[in-house]
């Protein structure tokens, strides 16, 4: 048995996910870190590949270009 100090607000929401998933307190946290350490590591964290996955659903969107500016001259301090 591992013993925990939890802050308040954070263990009231705990109690309340794991009445909605009809669990005990112990069991929701067993659930949240089983998730996280194990099913969730194959995951990729590539930030372009979660993005990529994030707005896969939305094919027919068109994003219009940005018209810039060209690039200025650099400088020469002489």
């Amino acid at each position: 048995m591992l013993t925990i100090d939890l802050e308040s607000n954070l263990k009231t929401k705990l109690q309340e996910q794991a009445e909605k998933h009809g669990r005990s307190l112990e069991e929701e946290v067993t659930a949240i870190l089983n998730y996280h350490l194990t099913e969730n590591s194959a995951k990729s964290l590539n930030l372009a590949d979660r993005i990529k996955q994030r707005f896969s659903n939305l094919e027919n969107i068109e994003i219009a270009e940005i018209n810039r500016d060209k690039i200025r001259k650099i400088p020469t301090f002489e």
